[in-house]
């Protein structure tokens, strides 16, 4: 696929919106930001809601892709999951079929498999095709998500790629992100491939960078195009000593999802 010239970017003021509308022009593409609150230095920028249809038609018209991170991206009430997340996500996908839209790269999360036990030593990595085990409200709405978009390539011919995003910092801050961790710059990589590679119809894959801890098998993601630069690894002595490392025991760390499953962290943070 051609690189596509301008690019819907969807939750623009949110912290991996940020991270990428910063890094993302590197490669080529002239963005076009939305969110719900204005974007620092963006005066340009669509201030929407996902409720607003009209808004969202006018805000993907002439667009050649999208990346949509919009949303809520933590534990909240079931009710304010739906109208984000999934209706709202609804009304995204109907803006992009009505509007020609050939492809939308979906920030899916890690935590629509979060109840999926963790690797143990001398396990296989979890496979991109585990059945989807939410650990959450919100890890049940990229579930969602991930089925919306397959509907709407079996459907309509609207392709996704479906990123389970591990968690996007320029550095790991725990044990448990070690082996999750996305280097923006990785994070960069990840989308442009995603947003380029031939044919990708419904195409789910795990999102992080080549890290010596990984939990998770990269190899859609790898058949993209993308080419992951970055280790946690150089992280990890520091991390370990001031924090310990997790009993093998321990709610928080049996599972992929860790305290998203026993404690999760609400919205807004």
């Amino acid at each position: 696929m051609p690189t596509p010239r301008t690019v819907l970017l969807t939750g623009a003021a949110g912290g991996v919106g940020t991270l990428m509308r910063a890094l993302l022009p590197a490669y080529g593409y002239e963005l076009r930001l939305l969110d719900l609150a204005p974007v620092e230095g963006a005066p340009d920028a669509i201030v929407a809601d996902l409720a607003d249809r009209e808004a969202l038609r006018e805000a993907v018209r002439g667009v050649d892709a999208i990346v949509h991170l919009a949303g809520i991206s933590l534990e909240a009430e079931f009710d304010a999951i739906v109208a984000a997340n999934i209706t709202g996500l609804h009304h995204l996908y109907e803006a992009a079929r009505a509007e020609g839209v050939g492809r939308i790269v979906f920030a899916s999360s890690n935590h629509a498999v979060g109840f999926t036990p963790r690797p143990r030593e001398g396990d296989p990595v979890i496979p991109v095709d585990a059945p989807h085990r939410p650990d959450t409200f919100y890890g049940l709405s990229k579930c969602f998500g991930e089925d919306l978009a397959q509907f709407y390539w079996d459907k309509h011919g609207l392709e996704t790629v479906s990123v389970r995003i591990g968690s996007c910092f320029p550095e790991p801050t725990s044990v448990r992100m070690l082996s999750m961790w996305l280097s923006p710059a990785d994070g960069a990589r990840l989308l442009h491939a995603a947003l380029t590679a031939e044919g990708v119809g419904h195409t789910v894959v795990y999102g992080s960078s080549a890290n010596t801890r990984l939990w998770w098998d990269l190899s859609t993601a790898r058949a993209l195009g993308y080419e992951p630069q970055d280790d946690s690894e150089r992280f990890a002595a520091r991390i370990i000593a001031e924090q310990g490392m997790p009993k093998d025991d321990d709610p928080a760390h049996t599972h992929l999802g860790g305290h998203f499953c026993t404690e999760p962290p609400r919205w807004p943070h």
